[in-house]
């Protein structure tokens, strides 16, 4: 397994190692002791998965606010996604910088994204399948989105006119929102 560090201290890119041969391939896509190793020591607490049918669905800005924020480990068994994580941790030396990586079912990546951190993800591909794994579980209570398109934030997610949830389109900007992280 690679760890991948990334401009933005703590979040981190993995790839597992994969063994291959003429039936296919195996790989671990999460071992508590090998990923304490690289400095994922997550309880991770509840597992999820979506499907987006269609190319250029974006899905984000998300996260839960304190006490119920939620790390994740991330990756893609289908298609193709551009997966963006973004501080949101007031006071931190990288408060409302983002990082955008390609995960999907090719490369088997992972994207690890720690608490504090808005997250969102643009389909490349039709037919996504998104996994993550979280270390506290859904509530609805704390459930909070901004907008994919703050110009506070700029992420530059490469597409003018995405496919949108209600949710995701009405979403608050930055400054309008809630969010309680602190660094």
């Amino acid at each position: 397994m690679k760890k991948i560090e990334t401009e933005i201290p703590g979040v981190f890119i993995i790839e597992p190692d994969v063994f291959g041969d003429h039936r296919g391939w195996f790989m671990e896509t999460w071992s508590r002791e090998k990923y304490a190793n690289i400095g994922i020591d997550n309880d991770f607490v509840q597992d999820n998965k979506s499907f987006t049918a269609k190319k250029g669905t974006l899905r984000g800005i998300h996260f839960q606010n304190a006490p119920m924020a939620q790390a994740k480990l991330v990756s893609v068994s289908a298609g193709t996604v551009i997966d963006t994580a973004v501080d949101l941790r007031r006071g931190s030396p990288t408060y409302l910088k983002w990082v955008s990586v390609e995960l999907s079912a090719e490369n088997k990546r992972q994207l690890y994204i720690p608490r504090g951190f808005g997250h969102g993800f643009l389909t490349v591909t039709d037919n996504v399948e998104f996994c993550y794994k979280v270390d506290n579980p859904y509530s609805k209570e704390h459930d909070r989105s901004i907008r994919f398109d703050d110009e506070t934030i700029g992420v530059d997610w490469g597409i003018s006119d995405p496919i949108l949830s209600d949710k995701d389109l009405n979403a608050p900007v930055l400054n309008d929102s809630d969010c309680n992280f602190e660094y």
